[in-house]
């Protein structure tokens, strides 16, 4: 058994990570860290997690939980992890980093966008972003894993065929997504308090989401040139889920079948990617609390544009399912163990 340690586990994500490994039957969680609910059972927070009644949330003392996991989940918030995937990272072991904090390879990008500075550029050099179906071979190799973001995840995966295959003129690119509140995180914030929610409906942070450089540095790998996108995100009256909409002018005459061909050759080998026939659309409640990526296309031949629509639970593959996708990959596990039948809720 491979011995698993959460650092901040009191979150939703820290709260769907266990949820996920409960079911997983070659890790064990030895650990959870929350300073808020230090000396607290992971049921008393999470009561549907009855498996881990007896787990205690403990203080986040790196030396001490050291000895304790083979692998350290850090679901800590952005500016936090740097010190610790560093410590751990350091020490020999294996990190998987849910936050933000080494998913941006340009340290002058980080601190622009997140306001601090990166205190550890060597070790952030050693950090593989991880996305799967674009880096699965690059993480099975890696220590350290940079989770990717929750939008980054839904908008890469509907234009990475898209961009391989230059269907498309960056230029002309618009990102529209809608997610639900738990992508705020398990805090107290009036803005997504239920009253402040229910019955709305609104845009935020429109042209300057922190994850726009996350997409933007991926899309120009991919690309092989610089890409600047508009991207606007805006917040649902629902718990989880996150729906993309993504339009781009078409740069070759193609008809509907071959874009769709294309999609589907694509992604034939992936276990959580689901090409839906041309025509129909997704809808985030087919996977809310899976980590599947349903993707919809749609040529508006009219305007001579791709529309591409994706959905996925913001807290399974746009977090912490994705994560347990990439451990397993780590640890040469089937990749779809703990997440191919999971389940809505226990």
């Amino acid at each position: 058994m491979v011995r698993v340690f959460i650092c901040g586990g009191s979150g939703y994500t820290g709260g769907e990570l266990l949820r996920i490994l409960s079911r997983h039957p070659e890790v064990v969680v030895t650990g959870v860290t929350s300073q808020r609910s230090a000396g607290k059972s992971v049921s008393e927070l999470f009561p549907y997690l009855h498996k881990y009644a007896t787990l205690m949330y403990e203080p986040l003392r790196k030396e001490t939980i050291l000895g304790k996991a083979d692998l350290f989940f850090m679901a800590l918030p952005h500016g936090e992890s740097q010190e610790a995937v560093d410590y751990f990272f350091q020490q020999g072991k294996m990190v998987i980093d849910l936050s933000a904090d080494y998913r941006l390879r340009d340290a002058g990008i980080y601190e622009h966008w997140y306001k601090v500075p990166h205190a550890f550029q060597a070790t952030l050099k050693q950090a593989v972003y991880g996305l799967p179906e674009i880096y699965r071979r690059r993480i099975k190799r890696s220590r350290l894993i940079a989770n990717p973001g929750c939008y980054p995840t839904g908008a890469l995966l509907g234009l990475l065929p898209a961009v391989k295959n230059t269907l498309i003129d960056l230029s002309s690119l618009v990102i529209d997504a809608k997610s639900g509140t738990s992508g705020a995180g398990r805090k107290a914030d009036i803005s997504v308090a239920f009253c402040e929610v229910n019955e709305g409906f609104k845009a935020y942070a429109v042209g300057t989401h922190r994850h726009i450089p996350e997409i933007e540095q991926e899309l120009s790998v991919l690309a092989g040139k610089e890409v600047t996108i508009n991207f606007t995100p805006h917040l649902l009256p629902v718990d989880r889920g996150i729906l993309t909409t993504i339009y781009a002018r078409l740069e070759k005459g193609i008809n509907a079948g071959a874009v769709e061909k294309i999609y589907r050759d694509a992604y034939k080998r992936e276990p959580f990617v689901r090409v839906l026939p041309y025509g129909l659309y997704p809808n985030i409640k087919n996977v809310r609390g899976t980590n599947y990526c349903d993707i919809g296309l749609k040529l508006n031949e009219r305007t001579n544009t791709l529309i591409v629509i994706t959905v996925i639970d913001n807290l399974v593959k746009g977090a912490s399912g994705q994560s347990v996708q990439n451990m397993n990959i780590m640890l040469g596990i089937d990749e779809t163990v703990a997440l191919d039948t999971l389940a809505v809720f226990p």
